[in-house]
């Protein structure tokens, strides 16, 4: 148990560390967009060997399958789910707009940490360590969201306090639904473990396609796929360390 809780707030306080990134000055797109491009790399090797391959290796393609539809299909509906209250646009870059740009990208960090933090808590439980390379991707990949999202708050005129406790509470549930998933793996079988890794990679990979790798071209240029294929080595070379 203290593993799970140690190892997800470590995965998740990059969210707060962002937040915190954003009063320091004013950070170029680009760099950002270079942020984004490392993450989805090693995101896109963490659905492929920790998840998906995982999956598959403990229970067969059926119910890693089922959960890869069922994990595409609960993004797809629940970013559209907030698009509508926030009167927003869907994906990241779809968050900036609309008066409640912040608040709707918190919720997005949300969205987007629940599955990758889950599985990281049923991985420590199922005695295979910690992933490294999900570990790794689940890092990187918060920090732009959380320094986009305060960065919105504060020209809004939110106080940095305010600001930080948001971003604190986001991490704590985050970090919370690693512990969900450890005490989870030890009350489920084998097939519902591969339908869990199947939900969050085809969270992760609608995640990807719509929201970081479209707004990785956008700031980092064409750059962007250099350093996507930099994260997917770093990450895929930790993982077989892992």
């Amino acid at each position: 148990m203290g593993s799970a809780i140690g190892w997800g707030a470590l995965a998740a306080s990059s969210l707060v560390i962002g937040a915190a990134f954003s009063f320091a000055r004013r950070w170029p797109s680009r760099q950002v967009g270079y942020v984004l491009s490392f993450g989805a790399g090693a995101l896109i090797s963490a659905v492929s060997f920790e998840l998906a391959a995982e999956g598959i290796a403990i229970s067969g393609a059926g119910f890693t399958g089922a959960g890869l539809a069922a994990g595409a299909l609960a993004y797809y509906f629940l970013d559209g789910l907030i698009s509508r209250r926030m009167s927003t646009g869907r994906g990241r870059q779809g968050r900036t707009e609309g008066s409640g740009s912040g608040t709707a990208l918190a919720l997005g960090a949300f969205l987007d940490g629940i599955p990758e933090q889950l599985v990281l808590g049923i991985g420590i439980a199922a005695g295979g360590g910690v992933g490294i390379s999900l570990l790794v991707a689940i890092f990187v990949s918060n920090l732009p969201e959380s320094l986009g999202s305060a960065t919105d708050m504060s020209n809004a005129g939110r106080s940095r306090e305010a600001i930080l406790r948001l971003w604190v509470l986001v991490t704590a549930i985050c970090a919370l639904a690693t512990v969900v998933g450890y005490l989870a793996a030890d009350a489920v079988s084998a097939d519902a473990r591969a339908a869990i890794d199947g939900f969050a990679a085809g969270a992760l990979l609608v995640m990807l396609i719509d929201s970081m790798i479209p707004d990785a071209r956008e700031d980092a240029g064409r750059g962007a796929g250099l350093v996507t294929v930099l994260g997917f080595a770093v990450a895929a070379g930790l993982s077989s360390l892992s």
